[in-house]
């Protein structure tokens, strides 16, 4: 079994308050949520408007699949014209840790 976590730490843009940040926030919540059925949630940066943490974890019996999984929720979230990607933090967790 494996199990990999992203952190991603987001830049919003033309964002002035907390209630245009869950409408910029959600999609990509939901989005990553239905494609590759990962769990993710809005994790830091909670009380700040135009930052955002998301944090993305995912489990499964093949490594590869895992990595691809990854890349591909990587992908879309840079991809995203709303928000600057700051920086990304990957974890990969298999069966000898």
């Amino acid at each position: 079994m494996y199990v990999g976590t992203l952190s991603f730490d987001l830049l919003l843009g033309d964002v002035h308050s907390l209630k245009e940040k869950r409408s910029v926030v959600r999609p990509i919540v939901a989005e990553l949520q239905r494609k590759y059925a990962v769990s993710v949630a809005e994790v830091d940066h909670l009380d700040l408007y135009r930052r955002a943490g998301i944090g993305l974890a995912a489990v499964s019996a093949d490594a590869g699949h895992l990595s691809d999984v990854l890349d591909r929720c990587e992908r879309l979230v840079a991809g995203r014209p709303e928000v600057e990607l700051l920086s990304v933090r990957r974890r990969f967790h298999g069966d000898d840790d």
